[in-house]
């Protein structure tokens, strides 16, 4: 009788991040510090010293740290400019996490606020280049409370005085 092979690993879910750094052994160290982060695993190139992944967890979840590898297309943001991406983090304690991230080397790029959607909420970058979104729900709030608070923070001071300048319709 054959086994039935789960087509996850354990501990993995169906996405599983991948950053591409340079420096994976420094970069263990800064989520580490950053995000409590708790290594798992290393592996090693075929020289058996060169390290060029290791997994770390961060809360629940399982992150893939790949060293850049330019001959291979693999670059990572500061080969590239930036990232298009962001990774967010919900978080019970979010004030201790953004400050020990900022402490280990992370730049805010946002600062943490309440946002009007019921969260406590900002963005950094880390040394790598990567963006993270930090945030923690602090109420919850239903989809037509939300677009009023949108609609309160967005909508112009004094309506009247700008459209003053706009010719009625003949």
């Amino acid at each position: 009788m054959t086994r039935k092979i789960s087509p996850l690993p354990k501990g993995y879910r169906t996405v599983t991040p991948r950053l591409v750094v340079r420096g994976v052994e420094t970069a263990i160290s800064f989520y580490a510090a950053a995000f409590n982060a708790k290594e798992l695993s290393r592996t090693f190139a075929l020289d058996g010293q060169s390290l060029i992944q290791a997994e770390v967890k961060i809360g629940n979840a399982i992150v893939l740290l790949q060293e850049e590898m330019p001959a291979y297309g693999i670059l990572s943001p500061a080969s590239i400019g930036g990232t298009g991406s962001d990774l967010q983090l919900y978080l019970d304690d979010v004030e201790t996490v953004w400050f020990e991230a900022t402490q280990a080397g992370a730049r805010v790029v946002l600062d943490l606020v309440d946002a009007y959607w019921g969260e406590r909420f900002g963005k950094l970058v880390d040394p790598y280049g990567h963006l993270w979104t930090l945030a923690q729900r602090i109420e919850v709030l239903t989809k037509k409370e939300i677009h009023a608070r949108a609609a309160a923070l967005y909508a112009p001071e004094n309506p009247a005085e700008e459209s003053a300048d706009i010719p009625a319709a003949a």
